[in-house]
């Protein structure tokens, strides 16, 4: 009985030993990579003047949040496919199969590993997501709301907002409001317009933008007709840019939180609620699909069960977010796509598991022989 126990107790700690090991390694890979994309991603829109510069680490570190539940459910999921497929071609699981071990067996000690990792996927899916998209949303629209004269360099061109006028101004102050020896390009359709003024400032009112500049010129050419036109001014007032998200009451789903979502039921809400709830759901299926899925011939050449793997994650995953669309566009509710989408990935995760376990227990069944 003791003999019994301490091997029990050797396959609980080894398994787990080698999980968060192989867990380790597999959240520092997957995580570097998405940080240089994430980071490539945000240095084009400082770039491209979306961001703010001095935003980038900041949005760069609010961006790695709201992806840290995908990163540590592939990490995890791909941690236990390794280490069972590792245990396959080692013929490990040839000795804990002959000593009465089954599949369903790896349940528990996978479960006592990755309880940590799930409750971290849960709570950063329902509580850290929206507070992230909120915090990114409020620095994109401090940045929009800054002047436009004041985020351009000196001697260097901006774009708007929209991209159809081009700014520069003879001035280094980031924080001043007031802009001098500026110059506007404008494209309208065929009318392109050119304006000068020596001084140039931005107001707001309510959700519009408007640049006001003093004593200056405009010159107007029609690329069709051919017509020029010259105009001074001593005061001129155009519209820039979009419209300022502005208030609570127009943030997007995304970037409400979980209890905001429970007590405005809209579809949109209703389909942001299903993609929270589906990150955990589908993190805990995808754990129990790894020990179905790691099953392999220890002669078979190749990884055809990790390509497997990757492929059901990305089928999976592919799924919640179009469950998000679905319910959003009113094709399906939220509790029967949940039911459905999870549920039914639950029963193939279950029947998966049944069927190897089943499989290497008739393997190691002793066969009887026919008498002489």
């Amino acid at each position: 009985m003791q003999t019994v126990i301490k091997a029990t107790m050797l396959f609980d700690s080894s398994l787990r030993r080698e999980l968060a090991r192989n867990f380790g390694a597999t959240l520092v890979v997957v995580l570097t990579i998405v940080l240089t994309m994430l980071l490539i991603r945000t240095l084009s829109q400082a770039a491209g003047g979306k961001v703010s510069p001095q935003d980038v680490v900041l949005l760069l570190g609010f961006s790695a949040l709201g992806y840290l539940p995908t990163i540590l459910t592939l990490s995890l999921f791909v941690a236990a496919v390794a280490t069972l497929t590792r245990m396959y071609r080692d013929s490990e699981m040839t000795i804990w199969f002959a000593s009465g071990i089954g599949l369903t067996r790896f349940v528990r000690p996978l479960l006592r590993m990755s309880w940590p990792v799930l409750l971290v996927v849960a709570l950063m899916s329902l509580f850290v997501w929206p507070w992230v998209n909120q915090r990114g949303y409020e620095l994109k629209d401090r940045y929009e709301r800054r002047s436009d004269l004041s985020r351009v360099a000196a001697g260097q061109f901006q774009s708007s907002g929209d991209g159809r006028r081009v700014f520069f101004i003879d001035r280094d102050d980031e924080d001043a409001t007031v802009g001098r020896n500026v110059f506007v390009l404008t494209q309208q359709g065929d009318t392109e317009a050119v304006t000068s003024a020596r001084s140039g400032r931005i107001e707001f009112e309510g959700d519009e933008r408007f640049i006001v500049l003093e004593r200056g010129q405009r010159n107007e050419a029609n690329a069709k007709s051919g017509e020029k036109t010259l105009a001074r001014f001593e005061s001129y007032r155009a519209v820039v840019g979009e419209k300022l998200v502005e208030g609570i009451d127009k943030l997007p789903p995304s970037a409400r939180s979980t209890i905001d979502l429970l007590r405005q039921p809209t579809l949109a809400f209703q389909g942001e609620l299903a993609w929270r709830v589906g990150m955990v759901l589908g993190a805990a299926n995808l754990l129990l699909l790894a020990i179905g899925v790691a099953a392999t011939n220890p002669r078979r050449p190749g990884s055809w069960n990790l390509l497997l793997a990757l492929l059901s994650f990305v089928v999976y995953f592919n799924f919640i977010n179009l469950s998000q669309a679905w319910i959003g566009n009113a094709k399906a509710g939220l509790g029967t796509t949940l039911a459905a989408l999870h549920g039914g990935m639950f029963l193939l995760a279950l029947a998966v598991l049944w069927w190897r376990d089943h499989a290497s227990t008739l393997s190691w069944m002793p066969r009887r022989r026919n008498a002489a």
